[in-house]
């Protein structure tokens, strides 16, 4: 089980809330008692409450059924996720106090493991959790969730400022390393840096008011992300059929099943996610809606009402901001990026701003094209950000013949299925079958699972749920996710991953078509599949990460889309059955470069304004105004929008995971981009047995056991640079390329 920091005031206030009889201020007992025997009695009572919730509750029961064990989502029901919290809560912070009080000398095994062992029972209320956040939401586990998320902020700080335990982690890390092993001596090192840098030394008023800011923010975070998910969820365009001018047969179609979903029968209901609003932007030639839904989508949590998410940016930058100055630091990015391959803000910095002139100035050029078009056609429009798409997309069909819609008719959800297990088998030695029906527990009818084993010897390597379509209650975008990760220091635990996506589902009986961006992201999130599955780590938390590396792996998997034999062999015309013809190929690779502008620019605007954000001092801040101003400075073109403007930048506000770190996908594309010419140059190409093998071993089963600029060192013989990823989007290169992302020492957030 991963390390737990997610925690409460008390034994007693979590269990007396978790049985639903909270004290009241006027209860009195039967009869009078010494004080301390009453509290004996109410320790007593209390400990036997939570351990009788972990006996009876099916939250928190262990692991059953085939493959070492699965989640039972078909016994899981909303109102046992409170009570299972609590006493998952519970149960660990006696674990923790018994491992912080031990009296005996400590040592790696009897502190650092113990702390791997502790917390299962709430890590496994978690899978239910993650699943109820952002596959299955409701207002019900909303209101939960807001009633939780500060209770879990307490119990975190509650672990993290337990200086006895600190004390003891401490011990270890000074007095001997030099005993342990590699990965043991990375995993006391991620533990030892986890404490310290999140308020383990802090003492007093300091403490208590660390503890208090996490868990405002906490709230905050919570409140942000259910916003969001408000305005996806309430804000809908619905159209009429004289309305439907230049989409796709399969875009309409997908349209009307969303309106029938929603009881608009003969209606088209555009929702408010990417993968709806893209392809409206993309082909409708209905300039007024085709701004209706621009506005819609970039305008959630910015519209003014009680789910506007502005006032709580401005908290959540404050709070971070105070936090990090009781550690001692500057700013909140020089904090976040101090463990990360980057190592400070400056050296992120210095990588998007080498990028950034040549992405604007490629927006210009596109616009100066689209605007000539426009011309052309008598249109009598000037290019705003609703036609960006639009007229990019009659570019392309004139500049290279190149159809989008022409494209998507080869790219069938279900062959980009087998094309990515192909791939998988072909690098990983994997094969991806098919579970007995109902012999794996779902939370949802459309989820499939497939067993994972080496082709070779059919040994178990895992278990991978797929959940593809777009519903309400399921947040927007792509993610993946694991119930388990693999271990090996309390006997082998094999990994339980799942990927998530948000796909338009098609009408009964069509096959589900998706454009050419969707499909290098069901690539992407495969990638951080394989990267848990591959794992071969010893200790739970070595099965974590470093953000601005992880998702180099994800990235690199894309590369294999548009390979030979995927194409070849997947890419296979809806209708005629024909493989997609040499000559469309041809035409896909001269447009490789082609719309970078629009791509790497709507990108760097986002994490350029993360990083300004936590680079700044926040009081008084107004997130309207500051994102407007940042990329006024900037020279952001007026034509296109941030990828995601900051009331909707769940990445940086919703948590922590990605704030002053959306940089990362840019810092891991320098890797992926060298990487690639590695293969590019390889014998065998993208299928090289032996370099393959060299990218399993080195870059994905290691997770976090090895420091990531060492791992890709050991991979390529040297540092990235950045001259590559400059020749895959057709920028320039600059002078002074040359310069390595990968020679900072990085360790788990």
């Amino acid at each position: 089980m991963k390390r737990l920091l997610i925690t409460s005031t008390s034994l007693a206030a979590l269990v007396l809330t978790a049985c639903g009889e909270p004290a009241s201020d006027d209860a009195a007992p039967a009869e009078s008692a010494a004080p301390e025997a009453a509290a004996e009695d109410a320790a007593t009572e209390t400990a036997m409450d939570w351990q009788a919730e972990l006996e009876t509750n099916p939250l928190l029961a262990e692991l059953s059924g085939p493959y070492g064990g699965v989640p039972q989502f078909d016994e899981a029901e909303l109102d046992m996720l409170a009570p299972a919290v609590r006493a998952g809560m519970a149960a660990h912070l006696a674990e923790i106090d018994e491992i912080a009080n031990n009296s005996e000398p400590p040592t790696f095994e009897n502190t650092i493991v113990a702390m791997e062992r502790a917390g299962q029972p709430l890590g496994r209320v978690f899978n239910f959790w993650g699943i109820w956040s952002a596959n299955m939401s409701s207002p019900e586990f909303r209101e939960l969730q807001r009633e939780l998320s500060p209770e879990l902020a307490a119990y975190n700080s509650q672990i993290t400022q337990n200086a006895a335990l600190f004390d003891r982690i401490r011990t270890v890390h000074d007095e001997q390393m030099g005993e342990l092993r590699p990965d043991q001596q990375r995993l006391v090192t991620i533990v030892y840096d986890g404490f310290a840098r999140n308020g383990a030394t802090l003492e007093g008023e300091a403490a208590e008011r660390y503890a208090e800011i996490n868990q405002r923010l906490s709230e905050l975070h919570t409140q942000f992300a259910n916003n969001v998910l408000n305005d996806e969820e309430s804000y809908v365009t619905y159209i009429a059929e004289d309305q439907l001018g230049g989409l796709p047969q399969s875009v309409v179609n997908a349209y009307a099943a969303a309106a029938a979903e929603r009881g608009r029968e003969g209606e088209y209901a555009v929702t408010n996610t990417r993968s709806s609003m893209d392809p409206f932007l993309t082909f409708s030639t209905e300039r007024d809606l085709r701004e209706t839904v621009w506005r819609t989508y970039y305008n959630r949590g910015d519209n003014g009402d009680e789910f506007d998410n502005n006032a709580i940016i401005a908290e959540i930058l404050q709070l971070r901001d105070e936090r990090v100055g009781l550690l001692g630091y500057d700013n909140y990015a020089q904090w976040r990026l101090e463990n990360r391959m980057a190592g400070t803000p400056e050296r992120a910095m210095e990588l998007m701003e080498a990028v950034w002139p040549a992405a604007i100035g490629r927006v210009a050029e596109e616009v100066a094209d689209m605007q000539a078009l426009a011309d052309d056609r008598g249109d009598g429009i000037t290019i705003e950000p609703w036609d960006y798409r639009y007229y990019m997309e009659l570019i392309r069909q004139d500049r290279y013949e190149l159809d989008s819609n022409e494209v998507r008719q080869y790219l069938q959800l279900d062959n980009l299925l087998e094309a990515m297990f192909y791939v998988a088998g072909e690098l990983f030695n994997y094969e991806f079958t098919p579970v007995p029906e109902g012999s794996v527990p779902v939370w949802h009818e459309d989820v499939t699972v497939y067993e994972v084993t080496d082709r070779d010897s059919g040994d178990h390597v895992g278990v991978w749920y797929l959940d593809p379509f777009a519903r309400t209650g399921k947040r927007s975008g792509a993610w993946a996710s694991s119930f388990r990760g693999h271990t090996t220091f309390d006997g082998q635990q094999r990994p339980l991953s799942t990927n998530n996506s948000n796909f338009v589902e098609p009408g009964p009986g069509e096959p589900v078509l998706i454009s050419w961006d969707d499909a290098n992201t069901f690539f992407h999130e495969f990638g951080h599949a394989l990267h848990t599955l591959s794992s071969n780590v010893v200790y739970p938390t070595l099965n974590g990460g470093v953000r601005d590396y992880t998702e180099f792996q994800s990235q690199l998997l894309e590369r294999w889309l548009f390979t030979e034999p995927v194409v070849d062999n997947y890419f296979i015309h809806v209708e005629t059955g024909e493989p997609m013809p040499d000559a469309l190929v041809e035409r896909i690779q001269a447009a490789a470069t082609f719309n970078q502008g629009f791509a790497t620019t709507e990108y760097l605007a986002s994490a350029l304004v993360d990083m300004a954000y936590h680079t700044t001092d926040p009081a008084g801040i107004d997130p309207d105004a500051f994102e407007r101003e940042t990329l006024e400075r900037l020279g952001m073109p007026e034509e296109l929008p941030m990828r995601h403007r900051s009331t909707h930048f769940g990445h940086i506000f919703s948590g922590e995971g990605y704030s002053a770190g959306y940089y990362g996908y840019m810092w891991a594309d320098v890797l992926t981009s060298d990487a690639t010419e590695a293969f590019r140059d390889a014998p065998g190409g993208f299928y090289d047995q032996e370099l393959a093998s060299s990218m399993v071993e080195h870059l994905f089963a290691p997770r976090n056991a090895v420091d990531p600029a060492e791992a890709y060192r050991a991979f390529r013989g040297r540092d990235a640079d950045i001259a590559p990823l400059m020749r895959d989007r057709g920028f320039p290169v600059p002078a002074e390329a040359g310069g390595s992302a990968g020679d900072e020492d990085a360790n788990n957030d």
